[in-house]
């Protein structure tokens, strides 16, 4: 493997723990890279969810205590996170390479605007939602938890962001709570993906290690920078950067 390509992937791993952390969309910083790097679409998106998964799992270590404050009603949600991580990684699995690889800018796309205007979609969904959290479900907020959760066992960039904007719509406006939810509910869909992804035998390993291996650093230095750094200055370098790439995407893919 060509040493440059090792170092971009600490580097874009260490940046995506600390952005996964801090205010999510951290897999927009290395899939780029795994796809750079020659892999196949689904292998570099299996690997990629490999290399972020401690991002989220070390930040709710980190969470510890903002968690325990929503622990009770969490495990209905928690569990319906990975029932949508298994079959949206499954159905990945499932997926060739050429279908998969044209949805690629719309999913980054809808993740970026999602992000960008999802306090705009509350309103939308608020009578849907009065009374109901993800820590008192009812039937649209189990739904809409599924859905996000599938999408990030299918895909994985821009789940965080997904989950705050998710969160955000069913009233967690406090920045640590919906930080401390976001991660717990990611972790959860994601480690079921990274099993099936595993047992698939679809992840390029010595890539995926070099990502993951920074993006530890970055998760453990994410929770905490996320306690003092507002999350509106990582939100607008998350949001170039999804319109960067999904323009990138649809000219390569499409032009």
């Amino acid at each position: 493997m060509d040493i440059l390509i090792l170092g971009m992937l600490f580097l874009a791993g260490l940046l995506a723990g600390v952005s996964n952390a801090v205010a999510g969309g951290g897999a927009f910083f290395t899939f780029p890279v795994f796809l750079a790097a020659g892999l196949p679409p689904i292998v570099a998106n299996a690997s990629n969810c490999i290399a972020v998964w401690p991002a989220n799992a070390l930040a709710v270590v980190g969470y510890r205590n903002v968690l325990r404050k929503h622990a009770r009603g969490i495990g209905n949600s928690i569990l319906i996170a990975l029932l949508g991580g298994g079959l949206g990684a499954g159905t990945l699995v499932l997926t060739g390479n050429t279908a998969f690889v044209k949805l690629i800018p719309f999913l980054i796309l809808f993740a970026t605007l999602l992000f960008a205007f999802g306090s705009r979609f509350s309103g939308m969904i608020a009578s849907y939602t009065r009374n109901q959290s993800v820590t008192s479900p009812g039937l649209v907020t189990r739904f809409l938890v599924f859905i996000v959760a599938f999408y990030g066992g299918y895909f994985g960039a821009g789940l965080g962001v997904m989950l705050m904007a998710g969160l955000r719509m069913l009233g967690v406006h406090d920045i640590q709570a919906n930080n401390a939810l976001k991660n717990l509910l990611a972790s959860a869909a994601t480690s079921v993906a990274l099993v099936i992804f595993t047992f698939s035998g679809i992840v390029a390993w010595p890539y995926a290690l070099t990502a993951f291996a920074g993006a530890v650093i970055g998760g453990l230095l994410g929770a905490r920078i996320a306690q003092w750094l507002p999350a509106v200055y990582f939100r607008g370098v998350i949001i170039v950067i999804g319109m960067f790439l999904s323009v990138y995407y649809f000219i390569k893919y499409y032009g």
